[in-house]
């Protein structure tokens, strides 16, 4: 029970509380347990537990997913947060089982680090991937300090980051455990590796922070500035899309908040119109005066109602258009059906006649939501689940800047969000979290877009149907938001991207690298040493 406890309570370090001092302590008495564990089932035991009581709390909210339709599924609601826990729990179980490789002490929990970040990497290839809450994302604190902590993102991604939460928690936690454990002949520190474990951990600490400063007030765009982004966050409750309750009213919801934003985005370019040179001020290359930069909206995830309305209606697409005049393109979040009669989660790109100008297909599908793991043998997922598209793809649309989609959890991968030979110059993520509820849910899903933002150096606007909508810079940095709960509208003006950051070039490469460097690190002098006294 207590390393269950200790598992819950480091999931407080999680977006949105950032209790990061947590870590210390829970990490800490972790690590003591693996330093004094006499078998590999107990150190596998061990990290089963405290992974178990790590996920099943930091991912309480998806019980909310199954209360939406609670009738239907009501024997379900225990399992989506504790079997999901319990599906993740062995890859903390793995790397604590792993670490009894390595000699007690300092090389124990830093090859314990190692092995954790590369098993939360794997997540990557869990049935259709669910990489949710890398203890990486608990520095996107809100506001400066987290736009700082944040920004080695760029560098080593947010598994690179996990690497370094899991090795000074795991390092400084264990040494000060130890110094306070009351039994004295049970220590593993001397106090001259006390003092050099936290010196250490201190100056990484500063070297980090003033990496991330840096990095945060030097690193400037480049190139023509993005679209002025409307992000229309409609706000319609869940029970009320599915039962198809008042579809009239929906859409004429999110036509009158897209002409809201359009008209404020018309406003963003006939002052930005009056601060250009005068040779500038004859107009734009349509030839019209003041406009310099293009307009785009975005609709949610599904947000359009009906199925394949959108789809199968140019008259729809029309009235869209006309009531967005004069924006230049439309990216809406819609269901539709291929050719092959198979259910699709897609952003329809609109022209301004109404034309679909191109379609993006979701890629990576929920997990018992909108793809059913066949080892499942009852029908819990709707029409049997949707068709995955083929990966990250790069829009380019007539006089709009290339665009990179995205719907819904797509977003939680790192590393997975760009296509690498066609590099967009801003990201769109479409999504629908109105199924988990005002919780932390949303405020997780959040943290992943900011992480995004940095790790390729591209702005990002998000438009989500119940909140939270927001747009974030290529540092990361928020430039505007919609809260949870509201219908709303903004209108945002993105800023040019970033040059590439390195993150952005070698993507997962660079993580993979540095855990195996510590794995090494830790476990190596160890081994040397063991092979040398059986050669001896």
């Amino acid at each position: 029970m207590r390393l269950l406890a200790l598992g819950a309570t480091s999931a407080l370090a999680l977006p949105p509380l950032h209790v990061l001092p947590v870590l210390l302590l829970t990490f800490g008495l972790l690590g003591r347990y693996l330093n004094t564990a006499t078998s590999w089932r107990r150190a596998a035991w061990a990290g089963a537990l405290f992974g178990f009581g790590f996920y099943a709390t930091g991912l309480y909210w998806l019980v909310n997913a199954v209360m939406v339709r609670a009738a239907e599924f009501w024997w379900f609601v225990p399992f989506p947060s504790m079997g999901c826990a319990l599906i993740l729990a062995p890859t903390v179980a793995v790397p604590a089982m792993l670490s009894l490789a390595v000699r007690p002490g300092l090389g124990r929990m830093v090859f314990f680090a190692a092995a954790w970040t590369l098993a939360d990497m794997s997540r990557t290839f869990l049935f259709s991937g669910f990489t949710w809450n890398a203890l990486g994302s608990c520095l996107a604190i809100p506001g400066l300090m987290g736009d700082i902590l944040i920004q080695p993102a760029a560098w080593v991604g947010e598994d690179g980051m996990t690497l370094a939460v899991v090795l000074l928690a795991g390092l400084c936690g264990t040494v000060l455990v130890d110094r306070w454990w009351p039994d004295v002949s049970t220590r593993h520190y001397s106090s001259p590796q006390r003092l050099a474990v936290l010196s250490g951990g201190a100056l990484f600490c500063l070297i980090w922070i003033g990496a991330g400063t840096a990095r945060f007030y030097t690193a400037t765009p480049q190139g023509e500035p993005g679209p002025i982004a409307v992000i229309v966050q409609g706000n319609v409750p869940e029970t009320e899309k599915m039962g198809r309750q008042n579809p009239r009213e929906i859409f004429e919801r999110y036509l009158r908040l897209t002409a809201q934003g359009v008209r404020e985005a018309q406003q963003i370019q006939n002052t930005q119109a009056t601060s250009q040179p005068p040779e500038r001020q004859a107009g734009g290359p349509d030839g019209s005066t003041g406009r310099y930069r293009p307009i785009v909206f975005l609709w949610p995830e599904t947000s359009f109602p009906g199925y394949t309305l959108l789809q199968d209606s140019p008259r729809a697409r029309q009235i869209i258009m006309q009531w967005a005049n004069p924006a230049d393109a439309g990216l809406i979040g819609a269901l539709r059906v291929d050719q092959q009669d198979r259910y699709r989660n897609s952003i329809l790109a609109l022209a301004p006649d109404g034309a679909v100008e191109a379609v993006y297909d979701k890629a990576r599908l929920v997990p018992f939501g909108e793809y059913q793991p066949p080892f499942i043998p009852l029908q819990i997922v709707p029409q049997g689940g949707m068709a995955p598209g083929p990966g990250p793809q790069t829009l380019h649309l007539a006089d709009i800047p290339a665009v990179g989609p995205l719907i819904c959890y797509e977003v939680i991968f790192s590393g997975e969000v760009v296509r690498r030979d066609d590099r967009p110059r801003w990201l769109a993520n479409v999504t629908n979290d109105g199924w988990f509820g005002n919780s932390a849910g949303p405020r997780q899903h959040l943290a992943s877009v900011r992480l995004r933002a940095v790790e390729e150096g591209l702005p990002v606007a998000r438009a989500a149907n119940t909140g939270i909508s927001a747009a974030y810079d290529g540092r990361g940095h928020r430039l505007a938001w919609a809260g949870w709960g509201r219908s709303a509208v903004l209108a945002v003006p993105l800023p040019a991207p970033l040059a590439p950051s390195l993150f952005g070039r070698y993507g997962q490469g660079i993580p993979l690298a540095l855990s195996l460097f510590a794995a090494l690190l830790g476990g190596l002098p160890y081994w040397v040493g063991a092979l040398r006294r059986k050669t001896a």
